[in-house]
């Protein structure tokens, strides 16, 4: 006989009480306490996916044994690259994503390369004859790939059982759900015990095992922030809806690097790996347009270039406007603080505006001089050189500050085609710049970077 109870869990940690509160126990996180109704059975549970349980003994360091373990190639050099050279045997990846982003695109593109391996994908959301519909148009290749839908996860073990996968994509873990767990699919209780499951199962099988998280409207992974806790890998599939462009971040990786991350571009048949991001970013034709500066960026540890764009005009109204796409707009407001203050330049009055192109989410510090300079060139109206680029943080007293991996954004900039490029004046200590074919010109405050840019324009104006 099952008794029923009650419970009060926080969204944020999972940890229960059986009185509701306002804030959390553990966390100490406010208003984050949702109502589960909990099912205790009285008789013992079987193994949840139908193993023998073999007890683990203590054992010295020493005397346990190290295999090195050879990862499996997704043939994805942009997934690989973010997992850290390749998937690891029994490890769990988390890949979680807005509405229409392209995770399920993703791992069923994943699921049809791979033709040497048993894949099961199993879908809660989708049919079998949708998902049968989607693999035709993104692949023609004949592989070894099961689909099953399934939210109930006593019958997806009796599936693995049944194929024996060499790797298994659950879509998405938000609705399976355990009939030993008396609560909704995708209740917190639920995502818990399902993805600690699904975690024993991959440690104790050495079964890869990738999952799909739905986000909350906040941007974070919805369920327990436990579910982030256990797996091994974290990775953020982002971008804008209204563009071609996705990235995928890896947020926590315990094999890998979380500084990489991969360039997709969205088409009709499927996602295509962008393997020279610069010179789709940048675009041929704003010669002779104000507002345009071309940024060396690196994201990860890959450097591209990309086109910041501004645009300044007269506030209609007594408050100007201050709007920033894929540039965080606190920092925008301060680099225009800096502007003013340590330039002399007066765009108090003035409504400013700020795009990065190609829908992307830029957070790296040396696109500040790029910034403001394409707000001065914008309010000026004087064009920036289109063989120009820029990179450098910008600091509080006016000061270009050095950046990182310079010699990598040098050789980008140069690989392109770009004849000139500014960079901070403290960069080039130990740098070799003999053999570059482009001209590095070093400065070390604002106002020198913007006599290199506008000087001429002004005497000829």
């Amino acid at each position: 006989m099952a008794k029923i109870k009650t419970v009060y869990v926080c969204r944020n940690c999972g940890n229960d009480s059986p009185k509701w509160f306002g804030r959390c126990s553990s966390c100490g996180e406010w208003n984050t306490c949702v109502e589960e109704v909990e099912r205790k059975d009285t008789f013992s549970k079987r193994p949840p996916f139908g193993m023998e349980i073999t007890k683990q003994k203590p054992m010295l360091l020493r005397d346990i044994e190290g295999v090195n373990e050879e990862r499996i190639d997704m043939k994805n050099e942009e997934l690989n690259r973010v997992l850290g050279g390749g998937l690891v045997p029994g490890s769990l990846v988390l890949i979680g994503g807005e509405p229409g982003i392209g995770k399920s695109t993703l791992v069923l593109q994943v699921a049809l390369n791979l033709p040497n391996l048993r894949v099961l994908y199993v879908s809660g959301e989708e049919s079998a004859r949708q998902l049968k519909l989607r693999a035709e148009r993104i692949s023609d290749k004949q592989t070894e790939c099961y689909i099953v839908s399934e939210t109930s996860l006593e019958q997806i073990y009796v599936h693995i059982q049944n194929i024996k996968p060499d790797l298994l994509i659950i879509d998405s873990i938000q609705t399976i759900f355990s009939e030993s767990v008396e609560s909704s699919p995708g209740s917190i209780t639920q995502v818990r015990e399902c993805a600690a499951s699904i975690l024993k199962f991959a440690k104790e099988s050495v079964t890869p095992v990738f999952i799909v998280g739905h986000i909350t409207k906040d941007g974070m992974i919805a369920g327990p922030k436990i579910l982030e806790h256990i797996v091994d890998t974290v990775l953020q599939f982002e971008g804008d809806q209204h563009y071609m462009y996705r990235i995928l971040r890896s947020i926590k990786n315990r094999f890998g690097s979380t500084s990489e991350l991969g360039i997709f571009e969205m088409r009709q048949n499927g996602l295509r790996e962008v393997s020279n991001p610069s010179e789709l970013l940048l675009s041929q034709n704003h010669e002779g347009l104000s507002g345009v500066a071309i940024a060396s960026a690196i994201e990860g540890i890959r450097p591209f270039l990309i086109e910041v764009q501004a645009l300044t005009s007269t506030a209609a109204y007594g408050t100007p406007q201050r709007s920033a796409t894929g540039f965080d707009v606190r920092r925008m407001n301060m680099l225009l603080a800096v502007l003013e203050k340590r330039a002399g330049f007066k765009i108090a009055q003035k409504d400013v505006f700020l795009n990065i192109a190609g829908g992307l989410k830029v957070k790296d510090p040396a696109i500040d001089l790029a910034v403001i300079s394409a707000v001065l060139s914008s309010s000026l109206d004087f064009a920036i050189d289109k063989n120009l680029s820029l990179t450098g943080e910008v600091g509080l007293s006016g000061e270009i500050r050095p950046v990182n991996r310079i010699e990598q954004r040098i050789g980008e900039a140069e690989r392109l085609g770009f004849k000139k490029i500014v960079v901070p004046g403290f960069n080039l200590k130990g740098v070799n710049i003999k053999n570059k074919d482009i001209e590095i010109i070093s400065v070390k405050k604002v106002e020198d970077a913007f006599k290199v840019l506008f000087s001429s324009k002004v005497k000829k104006a």
